[in-house]
């Protein structure tokens, strides 16, 4: 297998499988619900807040446990107190997922939103693209969504500049942090967000269900619950936390961040990955059959690339099907997405059977 998508989903170590079969088994052993069981839970809930504050330089008390990055981007759209008339201000680049939370709120709330263009800037310096979302904001702009790294053109945001921005003029700031974190070396504290909202199956090759929401300390009182049940009533702080997850994922995610670690430090391991994605880049570059969708070199792990006159559906399939290559196939634009990790290998055997195409 020649793996192209930790931007979509990343491997599961046998590690991490073993850690996920084992803790299924402890809950049995320790009978579920029982004090025990519970007194587990709790542990394993707080070792794994810890770690990924850690992952992120903030509180964990500031860290919220969701099942998925969308689940936290609902929750950040959703706990702003929606005044008929605010406006919600989004990229071009974002995903189609948070386009939807955005038509459902103006339905709901009778808000406006709209895109500050991106896109065709996806090779422009952070400058211009501070110019651009200071050019966007409009009198009544509550709040912003970004991604930090997008996931269709790879383009990292300058985000401390745009948390200044947002600071400036009183407009909350929630991020999509799907394609960063476990590729960025990342400090919230530093960079001032209001909402960062990842998950634990892409690029920290975590299990599926398990992801976590970072909320600013300075947002926790004024931001609404989105749901309610019993496990938010504890404590402030868990406020946007609900009921019952599959506890078990959670000592597996933080076995997979342990592994992570294992490959050298956060800069390193970014290193890396840009130094792979760049090399992917230049060789595709040289190919005549391919037009790169960004001009400049990587900054991230994703690589998106058009094969000319071809279908990117069926050159995924087609590429899954007969050579055991794994890369996903964009909507917009239209498109193949490699996503590069440290661990990536095997860019040469991909390029020599693109060249066959």
């Amino acid at each position: 297998m020649f793996y192209f998508n930790y931007g979509g989903q990343g491997l599961l170590h046998p590690l991490v499988l073993e850690t996920l079969h084992h803790n299924f088994q402890e809950i049995e052993r320790l009978s579920a619900y029982s004090n025990k069981a519970n007194d587990w839970i709790e542990e394993e809930k707080d070792k794994t807040r810890s770690v990924l504050s850690d992952l992120l330089q903030v509180d964990s008390r500031s860290i919220t446990l969701t099942q998925n990055t969308t689940e936290g981007c609902n929750i950040a759209l959703w706990s702003f107190p929606w005044q008929k008339g605010d406006h919600l201000l989004l990229s071009d680049c974002e995903h189609p997922g948070i386009v939807r939370i955005a038509e459902v709120l103006a339905d709901r709330f009778g808000i406006s939103f709209s895109f500050f263009p991106l896109f065709n800037d996806r090779d422009s310096a952070d400058e211009r693209v501070l110019d651009i979302i200071s050019a966007n904001i409009r009198p009544d702009t509550k709040m912003m969504m970004v991604s930090h790294i997008c996931w269709n053109t790879g383009q990292v945001l300058p985000l401390q500049k745009i948390s200044q921005i947002c600071q400036a003029k009183g407009i909350w700031l929630a991020v999509d942090a799907a394609q960063s974190v476990g590729v960025l070396p990342l400090n919230l504290t530093e960079l001032g967000v209001d909402f960062y909202a990842f998950t634990g199956h892409k690029w920290l090759n975590g299990p599926l269900g398990l992801g976590g929401l970072y909320v600013n300390p300075l947002r926790l009182d004024e931001a609404l619950p989105t749901f309610v049940g019993w496990r938010g009533l504890k404590q402030k702080h868990l406020k946007f936390e609900v009921a019952s997850i599959a506890y078990p994922l959670l000592g597996a995610l933080r076995k997979a961040i342990e592994l992570e670690n294992n490959w050298g430090n956060k800069n390193d391991r970014y290193q890396s990955i840009v130094n792979r994605a760049t090399d992917l880049w230049h060789k595709l570059k040289q190919l005549a059959n391919i037009k790169l969708v960004c001009q400049q070199t990587p900054r991230s792990g994703l690589v998106s690339f058009q094969i000319l006159d071809q279908s990117a559906h069926q050159i995924s399939q087609l590429l899954e099907q007969k050579y055991q290559i794994y890369l996903r196939s964009i909507p917009y634009p239209l498109a193949l997405r490699a996503s590069v990790s440290y661990k990536t290998n095997e860019i040469d055997h991909l390029i020599s059977i693109l060249q066959t195409l």
